[in-house]
């Protein structure tokens, strides 16, 4: 079997790729295995001499890599540079303070020593998606290889060339050959290689419906998951805010990867005072963003990554429509080859529609007007999601105060929800559970180790 990558600004066929086979995805986990063993064995400063080797590699390949990603997803160069730059953070901030955050935890108990230690695994599974394909696996990779782990990706099926960039990387950064393995499979093979037993650990970032069906597979066989999974992030503006900060905020973060962002603001619950003046800023800004080709200067808004995607976001926006909201702008299909959608305004919405009720991933804004504080609040609570959230008020004490009502994993008072390194980041609700990043994402897959001596 094999797959071909479509070009999502052209629409034209890029590269063909050869699938494992179950067999062939059996043995690199075995190798995975045993390279493990000894990795398992290595001290902090060697792993952290490694990942800052990795850190130096990401920073002198850039330009290569953000082309690679605008080929295959369709990202803008300005902004795969950006992506590419925060791994290597990422890289730096684990070969740092990796130790540290799993130094042994003394325990003052009657006995001669008692202390808590934080032991790998073993073989950790990533399944990750397209939209930051570097990102979303360094995050995870950095702190699981300085925790002494080992890892197997298996990558979203339109960036393998993406997955197969960083299996070399961390190759030719000294790592053992099979301290990282790609896996080119299909995700009819997933669940064997969950099951496989020497896998010890899933991690996976990609829709709720993927979250449920993997945390499903890998409780059956009682292996420790992390899903990071949708999100329809409310951004909160009270009628005290700075309009102009509000809605420059939220129109950069509705429009980060095109809008293919799990934490991309996507509800924009507006207090009624100033409701009108910020649909007026926000929809004038919207309309101003250049979309075009990735690889060209000045584009701030590339394709969807894929054509199917495109088109059910676009349904997703009809069926608002139908059901009573009001589009301000956008909302066509523009002709051509490439799966291109424009930065649409959505009013009036109301629960019962996709723009209220789903995640629309894409360049898509919903705005919804509120009463109040509280029936902000209420409406932004109204949702299967909780992954981030934002609030605008000048009065930074009410902001905090909101900030800690709002049911999300990360709230954020006058700034852009983004994922930081020194940061755990994570969802509640059907946006998944478990925490990566900060000490707390190094800590998910390592044993908790209780050691008593009498």
């Amino acid at each position: 079997m094999s797959f071909t990558t479509i070009n999502p600004t052209t629409g034209k066929p890029m590269q063909t790729y050869d699938e494992l086979t179950p067999d062939s995805a059996a043995a690199v986990i075995v190798k995975a295995n045993e390279a493990w063993l000894s990795w398992r064995g290595t001290s902090f400063a060697m792993r952290a001499a490694l990942m800052k080797k990795a850190a130096t590699m990401l920073r002198e390949r850039n330009r290569e890599l953000a082309l690679l990603m605008a080929d295959e997803m369709g990202k803008p160069l300005a902004q795969g540079n950006a992506e590419v730059e925060k791994c290597a953070w990422a890289c730096d901030y684990y070969a740092d303070n990796a130790e540290q955050h799993l130094a042994p935890d003394v325990v003052r108990t009657e006995s001669h020593k008692s202390y808590v230690a934080f032991e790998p695994l073993g073989v950790v599974l990533a399944i990750m998606p397209w939209n930051f394909p570097f990102w979303q696996v360094y995050r995870f990779a950095a702190p699981a290889l300085m925790a002494g782990n080992v890892a197997i990706l298996k990558h979203a099926s339109n960036v393998p060339g993406c997955a197969l960039a960083i299996e070399r990387l961390f190759q030719e950064a000294g790592f053992p050959a099979d301290a990282f393995r790609t896996l080119l499979i299909g995700s009819k093979h997933v669940q064997a290689v969950i099951e496989h037993p020497l896998v010890r650990a899933v991690t996976l970032t990609g829709s709720t419906p993927a979250g449920k069906a993997v945390a499903a597979q890998a409780g059956s066989v009682l292996k420790k998951t992390v899903l990071e999974l949708g999100g329809s992030d409310p951004y909160l503006v009270l009628e005290d805010a700075d309009l102009e900060a509000a809605v420059m905020t939220s129109v950069n973060s509705r429009l980060i990867n095109a809008g293919q962002s799990c934490i991309a603001a996507k509800r924009f619950i507006v207090a009624r005072p100033v409701i009108d003046e910020f649909t007026t800023r926000f929809v004038a800004l919207m309309k101003s963003k250049t979309v075009g080709d990735p690889l060209a200067e000045g584009t701030e808004v590339g394709p969807q990554a894929r054509h199917d995607l495109r088109d059910a976001l676009h349904q997703q926006v009809r069926s608002s429509i139908e059901r009573g909201a009001s589009l301000l702008l956008g909302g066509e299909i523009p002709p051509g080859d490439g799966a291109f959608y424009p930065p649409t305004v959505l009013t009036k919405v109301k629960p019962g529609m996709p723009a209220y009720d789903e995640e629309l991933f894409g360049p898509v804004a919903a705005i919804i007007e509120a009463q109040d504080e509280d029936d902000a609040v209420r409406i932004a609570n109204d949702s299967i999601f909780g992954l981030g959230a934002a609030v605008f008020t000048r009065d930074l004490a009410r902001g905090e105060r909101v900030a800690r009502r709002l049911e999300a994993g990360a709230t954020f008072v006058n700034a852009l929800v983004a994922s930081d390194p020194r940061l755990p980041f994570g969802g509640i609700k059907e946006s998944g559970y478990g925490r990566e990043l900060g000490p707390y994402g190094i800590r998910e897959f390592v044993n908790v180790k209780t050691v008593v001596v009498r």
